[in-house]
């Protein structure tokens, strides 16, 4: 179940480790992880399967629409496929460090199907 809030830490290649009691949901079997920017400035990370009906519904709406279009920029254009190295950690890009303003501390926060990666500055305020 992906409840709960755990501080953590980045290290030095803007890696962060998927806490134990996640992993699980996150990556069963070893599968890929995504994870994509949010509006409220934070990070989403869902399993790929998870990410697949959202992926699916974005797709459809039509770009023509400038909010629509945003939403597809930010959700699709910022999405990363990853997997998990031997020691649970991912890798997440500079442009989505940058965006969530992530430094050495962060918090991930379960949210039921997903979770939210906030730098620990934000998740304070």
């Amino acid at each position: 179940m992906l409840v709960g809030t755990n501080p953590l830490s980045l290290d030095a290649k803007g890696r962060v480790a998927i806490p134990a009691r996640y992993r699980d949901e996150l990556v069963p079997d070893g599968a890929q992880l995504v994870v994509t920017a949010h509006p409220h400035g934070c990070l989403l990370v869902y399993s790929f399967a998870a990410w697949q009906p959202i992926y699916e519904s974005l797709v459809k709406i039509p770009s023509l629409d400038p909010r629509a279009a945003l939403l597809k920029r930010l959700f699709i254009g910022h999405a990363q496929v990853e997997q998990l190295d031997s020691a649970g950690r991912v890798l997440l890009g500079v442009a989505l460090r940058e965006w969530a303003a992530l430094e050495k501390q962060v918090v991930m926060v379960g949210q039921g199907t997903h979770c939210e990666l906030w730098s620990e500055h934000r998740w304070a305020t």
